[in-house]
């Protein structure tokens, strides 16, 4: 299993509901968190197939930005 990390705009609790589909959507993630408390906001996923770069583009289709930390 891998762990990666985002710094992302997922900002407060309504953007976490907004994203929760599309990244519970996706094959691969074991689990994910979104600390909005951190200033960069980041997104913590376990995956053990998803690639960085598809965590990326669905966290983009939800609306949001993502950057790989």
């Amino acid at each position: 299993m891998e762990t990666f990390k985002f710094k992302t705009n997922i900002n407060c609790g309504n953007c976490v509901k907004a994203v929760t589909p599309h990244l519970n959507k996706l094959e691969g993630i074991q689990e994910w968190t979104v600390d909005t408390n951190n200033p960069n906001k980041v997104l913590e996923v376990k995956a053990d197939s998803a690639d960085a770069q598809e965590i990326k583009s669905t966290v983009e289709r939800a609306g949001f930005e993502a950057e790989l930390i």
